[in-house]
């Protein structure tokens, strides 16, 4: 097995404060022991190396408690967009499509219903029009039934007129996408040309082999009474593993997704490979939606291509209230949240395996992130 790709080091010496780091820890064992969830992984990097990867509680819970560990996976939902847009990002950057172009002038049939002028910057900041649109598990893996599916897809308002929030259509439409400008599955690319030339393949996966998925934590909820964790059975099968959905289907360890957002930080380049171009970074990371609010979110998400920023405002979703405006990053409902601060270089990921309902699910994040954020000197 090959090397992680950031060395270790001791938080002192990348000027990273171990107390705060220690109330962080302190604040996720308590939640487990409340039985909030129940396990979970953090990773934090500067400098190119990991300052810090610890992992909590179990794994999974039945048919016998397993705890997690280094080499644990887990389901990162919506942090998954982040890692397809740069899929995107990567061919942009080698010629093969304009971020201004339209989605219908790489994938014909898209044009269906009204969708002809949506762009691909339209797209990928939740401006397409079309939140609600759904793909079903037999398009998961049927190349051409998903297309038929996105280009069938029908407008609940006009293209560029709403911030809005799509769970999962958008990125079904940029893995269509992704297969029409590569003839390879989207899938098959962002092993390929993302988690392979960064260290990554495994650690950091869309779609998950079956050699992998003993290594996958199991997604929980709480109880309607909020009294035990019960699994999240839709989360948890073969098919959605496999699947690699590419709003909410990936896998990774917090380190990995540290590491990948240490490539972020460091404008495009991590241990020596460099994957994209610092001004690649700086487009994608900007903020494309300024302080108009996601209808879908309830406050301005200053939506980049893949990634989100704090901005200004005083509220901000997962990032921690405390970061530095230029910080940028996604979560996963209920569960999770991975950024990179340009600023300082620091790349933080925070992973756990049970979707948990607002407003306990926001708080904790707004804590989680401030306490790594004080941790930087």
């Amino acid at each position: 097995m090959p090397a992680f790709p950031l060395a270790a080091a001791k938080p002192a010496s990348l000027n990273l404060n171990e107390r705060a780091l220690d109330r962080l820890q302190e604040l996720i064992t308590r939640h487990i022991a409340e039985g909030r969830y129940p396990g979970a992984q953090i990773a934090m990097a500067r400098r190119g190396q990991l300052a810090l990867a610890a992992s909590f509680g179990d794994a999974r819970t039945t048919p016998k408690r397993e705890a997690a560990n280094d080499d644990t996976l887990w389901l990162l939902y919506s942090n998954t967009k982040v890692i397809t847009a740069c899929a995107v990002w990567l061919l942009a950057e080698r010629g093969a499509l304009s971020f201004t172009d339209t989605v219908a002038s790489h994938v014909p049939g898209f044009e269906a219903n009204g969708k002809g002028d949506i762009t691909i910057l339209q797209l990928l900041t939740h401006q397409g029009g079309f939140p609600d649109a759904v793909v079903p598990e037999a398009a998961w893996t049927d190349h051409d039934l998903l297309r038929r599916t996105v280009s069938s897809f029908t407008l609940q308002w006009t293209p560029g007129s709403r911030v809005s929030y799509h769970p999962t259509a958008a990125h079904w439409v940029a893995g269509v996408l992704i297969e029409a400008l590569t003839k390879t599955d989207f899938r098959d690319f962002i092993r390929t040309e993302i988690a392979e030339p960064l260290g990554l393949a495994n650690e950091l996966f869309v779609g998950l082999p079956d050699a992998q998925h003993a290594r996958a934590a199991d997604m929980h909820e709480p109880s309607p009474d909020g009294a035990r964790q019960t699994l999240r059975d839709e989360n948890n099968t073969q098919a959605f593993r496999r699947a690699g959905v590419p709003g909410g289907g990936g896998y990774a360890t917090a380190r990995a997704m540290a590491a990948f957002y240490q490539m972020l930080a460091q404008g495009g380049t991590l241990n020596g490979v460099r994957l994209l171009s610092p001004r690649t970074v700086q487009y994608v990371t900007r903020n494309f939606t300024d302080d108009r609010p996601d209808m879908y979110m309830g406050m301005p998400m200053h939506r980049g291509i893949g990634p989100h920023s704090r901005g200004t405002t005083p509220s901000i979703r997962g990032l921690g209230a405390l970061a530095h405006p230029g910080t940028f990053g996604h979560g996963g409902v209920g569960s999770s949240y991975c950024w990179a601060d340009p600023d300082s270089g620091v790349s933080f990921a925070y992973l756990s395996n049970s979707r948990v309902p607002d407003p306990w699910h926001s708080v904790r994040l707004d804590r989680i992130g401030n306490l790594a954020h004080t941790s930087i000197d």
